[in-house]
């Protein structure tokens, strides 16, 4: 029966088929970005532990845990995965068993006899089914390859959203020790400025200073307590920002200190390689997204072509339930069923080009995302090597201020300078160690994003998602 449904369906095939002109779609991948086969660094999955803190790996921990983001987007991943389901079920047999059971009383001047008419009788069926929907023009399947696709997608924005909040987690961690640096050195110029200006209220006394620089020196102290006064009001935000993304209470990290000599950088690459693609979980996502467009494409090309039904059952039907069981009350029947679209008013069509649309928004954003990797990563390793070099030049001029503060200490204690000069000098020092604060917080913040842009040791467990995705455009005409 099946072979002469498939004959029907390849003789109507004719009417209903679309355009078969095939074009490739052009996609973005390592050998159109020239780069190499080679692997670009050496990466864990907690990538944050690289930078060899363990109150920073303790707050991703907790935050990787607890937080209701990343909870929500596996809920996501769950809900792909029972659709993913649900279209695998099509392809397989459908089977059941049904009983009903009725008890009605027939009308007298109705359609049926006596002794029927104008009694009461128990209408009873028992009865089992099977179904099955051949896939003739791989409907189904493709039905099942796009719906994987987003699944696998979803799993691998989970990963995104994972990576995206462990990189916001430890950007403010290091801000907090930034702020903690500066709240030192402010510290050390309310004492610097303190001692400068009680020199000066006595050379004020001793007529060596006008009533100028003894208000000048007061000011200076009372712009050094403001600074205190702005940093700590800014550490307090950046702990209950780090607070709220770890999913804790804002109070529970009130004593929290990183200091940057906790934080350690390793060395980076200075070359990108092919693995770039494949480890980026949005990479990854993306070119599921695609995978699952060009299913979509096949799903609606399949719609213009003959669906074969068969379904079959077999049972029991009786008036009364005493005589259900009875040879003569069973009942058998099988009912194939061929379908064919011949004039649908161009939906067909229109429906093929909404998903080959579907598919170019998808490809489009693929190409973006991987434009994206590799400028982000690329920009990331060239900051990464700039700042290594500013943090070498200011170390330098910081060397040098403090080779100049401990000259004058030295004609200070020898009685060949005076004490201004040494408070001078101190000034500068701490001017410098502020820079050498801020180049070295921009050092690890930029060593955050180059681990996020380099996927952060993310690997897709998905073998297919390794191969390149090729994505097809179908022409209507």
């Amino acid at each position: 029966m099946i072979y002469w449904g498939t004959l029907l369906s390849l003789s109507l095939v004719a009417c209903s088929s679309p355009s078969s002109n095939v074009k490739a779609l052009k996609i973005t991948s390592a050998a159109t970005l020239e780069l190499p086969d080679i692997r670009t660094t050496q990466l864990t999955l907690t990538w944050w532990e690289s930078l060899g803190d363990l109150q920073l790996n303790d707050l991703i921990t907790v935050a990787l845990k607890d937080n209701p983001s990343l909870a929500a987007v596996q809920l996501r991943f769950r809900r792909m995965q029972a659709l993913a389901g649900l279209a695998q079920a099509a392809e397989l047999p459908q089977a059941n068993v049904g009983v009903d059971l009725t008890r009605q009383r027939f009308s007298a001047n109705g359609l049926f006899p006596k002794p029927i008419a104008g009694n009461t009788w128990d209408n009873d069926t028992l009865q089992g089914a099977v179904s099955w929907s051949y896939d003739l023009w791989g409907q189904y399947a493709a039905e099942l390859a796009s719906a994987l696709g987003q699944a696998r997608a979803s799993q691998a924005e989970s990963s995104v959203a994972a990576t995206g909040l462990a990189s916001q987690i430890a950007k403010g961690y290091v801000a907090l020790a930034r702020l903690m640096a500066h709240r030192d050195i402010a510290e050390r110029t309310l004492q610097q400025r303190q001692a400068m200006q009680t020199l000066i209220a006595q050379r004020f006394a001793a007529g060596l200073d006008t009533q100028a620089e003894l208000t000048q020196s007061n000011g200076n102290v009372s712009d050094a307590l403001r600074q205190i006064e702005a940093v700590l009001v800014q550490i307090g935000f950046v702990r209950h920002q780090l607070a709220a993304l770890s999913g804790q209470a804002p109070q529970m990290l009130t004593a929290l200190s990183p200091q940057f000599n906790a934080l350690q950088l390793d060395e980076v690459p200075i070359v990108l390689g092919a693995d770039l693609l494949g480890r980026r979980p949005d990479i990854v996502a993306s070119r599921w997204r695609v995978e699952s467009a060009s299913q979509d494409v096949l799903v609606a090309r399949a719609q213009f072509y003959p669906n074969v039904n068969l379904s079959a059952f077999i049972g029991f039907n009786a008036l009364g339930v005493s005589r259900l069981l009875n040879a003569d009350s069973r009942q058998v029947g099988v009912s194939p069923a061929i379908r064919l679209p011949l004039f649908d008013g161009g939906r067909l069509k229109a429906q093929l080009s909404g998903r080959q649309a579907e598919l170019d928004i998808a490809v489009s954003q693929y190409n973006f995302t991987v434009l994206e990797a590799v400028r982000e990563s690329a920009d990331a390793i060239s900051s990464d090597q700039s700042l290594m070099r500013q943090a070498e030049l200011q170390n330098d001029v910081l060397s040098s201020t403090q080779k100049i503060l401990a000259i004058q200490q030295q004609r200070f204690d020898a009685g060949l300078g005076n004490q201004m000069n040494v408070l001078s000098a101190q000034t500068s020092v701490l001017l410098q160690s502020l820079a050498s604060v801020d180049v070295r917080a921009r050092q690890f913040e930029n060593r955050i994003i180059l681990m996020k842009a380099l996927g952060g040791g993310w690997q897709d467990d998905n073998a297919a998602s390794n191969r390149p995705v090729a994505a097809t455009r179908i022409e209507i005409k």
